[in-house]
């Protein structure tokens, strides 16, 4: 006895749908399996820069130079070139609150009302 099935609009649909969850899962997979091998990786990716150079310019001098600056930072410095500038980002962020400060009002009517006191304490002592 053969079993016929029955070939709808519906089922072809639910079976698209089916596959299509496959692929997304195996994708999904496929990447989390990469980043876990290759996330060691970080300081090999260090010369990408360098080879990216030597490729487009052709420039031997200017990708070691490239190379030699960045290993020459994270010797003294101890960190990649990225860490410190995501450092400078920080401390940017920090004038610009100072400056907010020195800008506000509450900082104005505060050096108003000294400077009014020292004129006031001047006056005094010049009588």
């Amino acid at each position: 006895m053969k079993i016929c099935v029955f070939n709808s609009t519906l089922s072809c649909i639910s079976k698209c749908i089916r596959f299509s969850s496959v692929v997304i899962n195996k994708k999904i997979i496929i990447g989390l399996l990469t980043l876990t091998f290759l996330g060691a990786c970080a300081s090999p990716t260090a010369m990408l820069a360098p080879a990216y150079t030597l490729t487009s310019t052709g420039n031997i001098f200017q990708a070691g130079f490239s190379y030699g600056t960045n290993e020459f930072i994270t010797v003294q410095t101890g960190k990649t070139p990225i860490e410190n500038i995501q450092d400078l980002e920080i401390l940017k962020n920090k004038k610009n609150i100072q400056k907010k400060t020195l800008q506000s009002e509450d900082f104005y009517l505060l050096v108003k009302n000294k400077i009014e006191k020292t004129r006031k304490v001047l006056k005094l002592s010049n009588q």
